[in-house]
């Protein structure tokens, strides 16, 4: 376990002030090993899954570089979706609290061009996308990248499983040779190492133990054809605050979320024919703890930051041993206890060698009657999520709600969860028994000198 802080680092006083304030205390493997050499300016090729610590680990790199006097963009962040996107953007906004006045923009499909374009009118120092969006941008000559000095590829291995390969290429060609080039990927397939001998300069090589997570996790196996009855079982016996179920279909997540719901639980899908506002959607409820248990195919499985799931169901064995391993990756983080299930059909027996030669690990398939069951019970969230008709176009800040919730002291900053703030809407978390209050305080009360409309979105 490591146990070096970041102040042992070149930071500023005001970079370790702010993390200080954000909890981070101790570094992670991840960032241990590869920041002094991201900090140092040195490529770096480095192994790390989702929930290392990584976006740090490249974060404070490419602030420790910027020139905030130079209204130039001069680092880019590729990222496989959009959910990954908003998410190393989100961090790299709160690593930059301690640099004034650093622009911060998320370019990905599913937004309107339009929007897009107009935040690029004064270029921003730092760019966080996809790369068949920023393609696009590069092609209409709408993002300069002629002074761009760092260059991160975040799940490279995950963008080049989704065919973003030539794409990636196509924006790599129109960078500046000279720049720093950081690669990231959860595992090291050849093509990675192919592309990270053409476009970096001998790289510092980071691999974390990757079986550390694991170690984290429990995993139980359960052989059974009477998949619902089992989830059900399951999540009874757990009552999970949050939980994903992974199908291997889609039309198998729809049904699973279906029977659930049918028995009082609040269940949301996420896979791919969702439009991207039902993804976002999901995704936010999720994540907010509006939603205890979220049905997903495997789009779910890489590129999402949820820290506190202490329960992952596989409905069905996945194909590929190396996709079990990231779906039972979602538990068990920073340091926390995660159990992951497996139920088994009689057909899927024989999936579960290949598991246990890749994890190196013997698995004991147990009868589902083993799991007690009891008369079930409804999971209700613990949060409710409000949706406030104002956004960053008002110059909306989460500490505007904050204090419009608390100021006449009904309610208390415990009772308030994540805040996000979007372009035209805003939304919050609030415990499920204070709903009523906080409606009334935001509807009735005024932000930023005005009454903003609000309502209940889960």
């Amino acid at each position: 376990m490591n146990n070096q802080t970041f102040s042992s680092l070149p930071l500023s006083p005001e970079q370790l002030k702010n993390l200080e304030s954000l909890g981070y205390h101790t570094m992670t493997d991840i960032q241990a090993q590869s920041l002094p050499a991201v900090l140092t300016g040195e490529d770096v090729l480095a192994q790390a899954k989702t929930g290392s610590g990584k976006t740090a680990a490249f974060g404070l790199g490419v602030l420790q570089q910027l020139k905030v006097g130079l209204s130039k963009t001069q680092a880019l962040v590729l990222c496989p979706t959009r959910e990954l996107a908003e998410q190393v953007s989100q961090e790299l906004r709160r690593l930059a609290r301690a640099i004034a006045n650093t622009k911060i923009i998320t370019l990905c499909g599913g937004t309107p061009m339009a929007r897009q374009l107009a935040s690029l009118t004064h270029a921003p120092h730092i760019v966080v996308g996809t790369p068949g969006r920023l393609l696009k941008h590069l092609e209409k000559q709408t993002l300069d990248l002629s002074q761009l000095n760092v260059l991160v590829l975040d799940e490279a291995d995950r963008m080049l499983d989704m065919g973003f390969y030539d794409d990636i290429n196509a924006i790599i060609q129109q960078l500046p040779i000279k720049r720093q080039t950081l690669l990231f990927s959860a595992t090291y397939p050849e093509q990675i190492q192919t592309i990270s001998q053409r476009i970096q300069h001998n790289p510092v090589q980071v691999q974390v133990d990757t079986q550390q997570q694991e170690r984290n996790i429990e995993q139980q196996f359960y052989q059974t054809e009477k998949k619902l009855d089992t989830v059900f079982a399951l999540l009874n016996q757990h009552q999970p605050a949050s939980c994903i179920i992974f199908c291997n279909r889609k039309q198998q997540c729809r049904d699973v979320a279906d029977a659930l719901n049918r028995q009082g639980a609040y269940a949301l899908t996420l896979q791919g024919d969702m439009e991207q506002p039902e993804r976002d959607k999901a995704l936010l409820l999720f994540s907010n703890q509006s939603c205890s248990i979220l049905v997903a195919t495997d789009v779910a499985a890489r590129g999402l930051d949820i820290k506190e799931l202490p329960l992952v169901i596989s409905y069905e064995l996945p194909h590929d041993a190396e996709v079990h391993v990231h779906r039972i990756g979602r538990t068990g983080r920073a340091g926390q206890k995660g159990l992951a299930v497996s139920l088994v059909s009689e057909t899927e027996i024989k999936k579960i060698a290949a598991i246990e030669q890749y994890q190196s690990i013997n698995i004991q398939l147990q009868s589902a009657s083993a799991i007690s069951s009891t008369q079930p019970k409804a999971i209700k969230p613990a949060m409710i999520t409000l949706e406030l008709q104002a956004g960053k176009k008002d110059k909306l800040r989460p500490g505007d709600i904050v204090g419009a919730l608390t100021a006449t002291k009904q309610l208390s900053g415990d009772d308030i969860g994540n805040i996000n703030i979007a372009h035209r809407n805003a939304y919050v978390a609030v415990k499920r028994d204070t709903i009523q209050t906080a409606l009334e305080l935001l509807n009735n009360g005024k932000i930023k000198g005005r009454r903003i409309k609000t309502r209940r979105i889960s």
